[in-house]
């Protein structure tokens, strides 16, 4: 009678595979995640819903995908020239000032076309005749009881 020991290095191979497949998934985003989410429920359904919980489990799916989290370059990184530099930060900080001053002007002009419309709807409601909307739900069509 033979015994078969299983080496840990055995059972640590499909660990590994895993951990290897969440790692070439992280790698492409929440899309691949997702995708290989409905790619096994349509074909397997219960490996479909062991990646579901392995995505709530481990909070991939409400949360950003770590390892793929891309930085913004820096802005403050020289380029080794002083004067792009100076060039670059002058522009930088000019396309920031117009981009303030042209979403207050939004702001200005939506505020602007809200008074107009408030104002439009106040002048209507006082033009309109008071007494003719009571007379009129008055006057409706009488049924007679017979």
């Amino acid at each position: 009678m033979n015994t078969y020991a299983q080496s840990p290095m055995a059972t640590a191979a499909p660990l590994r595979w895993l951990e290897s497949a969440a790692a070439w998934l992280d790698q492409r985003g929440k899309l691949a995640w997702i995708a290989a989410l409905v790619i096994s429920f349509a074909t397997i359904w219960p490996v479909g819903l062991a990646i579901l919980g392995y995505m709530i489990w481990s909070k991939r799916m409400f949360g950003p995908c770590k390892s793929r989290r891309m930085a913004a370059p820096s802005v403050t990184r020289s380029s080794g020239n002083t004067a792009f530099d100076a060039y670059r930060d002058e522009t930088l900080r000019r396309l920031q000032d117009e981009q303030a001053s042209f979403e207050g002007f939004l702001d200005r002009l939506r505020q602007a076309k809200d008074k107009a419309e408030f104002d439009q709807f106040m002048e209507d409601r006082a033009s309109a005749p008071r007494g003719t909307d009571e007379a009129k739900s008055d006057a409706g069509p009488k049924q007679d009881g017979a």
